[in-house]
């Protein structure tokens, strides 16, 4: 789904975030509470942050240096429930010398309002030698371009 097909009441709410994915709520994640598990929440805002690795090009891990979570926090708003399309919208917010926070909304398609919102910081880390590296400068300038930053210097 492009962001144009969206209703134009989700597409505001999301607005501002570079990386968007929408999804299905399935049957399946839906707990005995009749709304949809908790952890499922995460699994969507790992899914996007996923899609944002891809498009900073860092899911080739070939050098060794790849991104690890550090933190993740996510604040529940409203419960989802299936039938309902969901788009996770995920930007980066700070960027510094080894690491960069994450910002990431959940929307409900059905409720037109966001249903969690969280926090994520990652680690450049250095897989071969265990242990925190500095931020690539190849990917460092490209979360400048994909945010609207480029020419300008990340926050540190």
């Amino acid at each position: 789904m492009q962001p144009s097909d969206l209703d134009p009441e989700v597409a505001q709410l999301i607005a501002g975030y570079p990386c968007v994915v929408t999804t299905l709520v399935a049957w399946g994640d839906m707990d005995a509470n009749r709304h949809v598990n908790n952890v499922v929440y995460l699994r969507y805002m790992e899914h996007a942050r996923l899609h944002y690795f891809g498009m900073i090009g860092w899911l080739d891990h070939g050098t060794g240096i790849g991104p690890i979570l550090a933190y993740t926090d996510c604040r529940f708003r409203r419960p989802l429930a299936y039938p309902d399309d969901v788009s996770i919208a995920t930007k980066i917010s700070e960027v510094g010398e080894d690491r960069f926070t994450m910002q990431t909304i959940i929307v409900s398609h059905k409720l037109k309002a966001i249903a969690a919102e969280g926090q994520q910081r990652l680690v450049s880390y250095d897989y071969l030698h265990h242990h925190k590296a500095p931020l690539p400068e190849a990917i460092r300038q490209r979360i400048a371009e994909i945010e609207g930053r480029a020419g300008q210097q990340p926050n540190t």
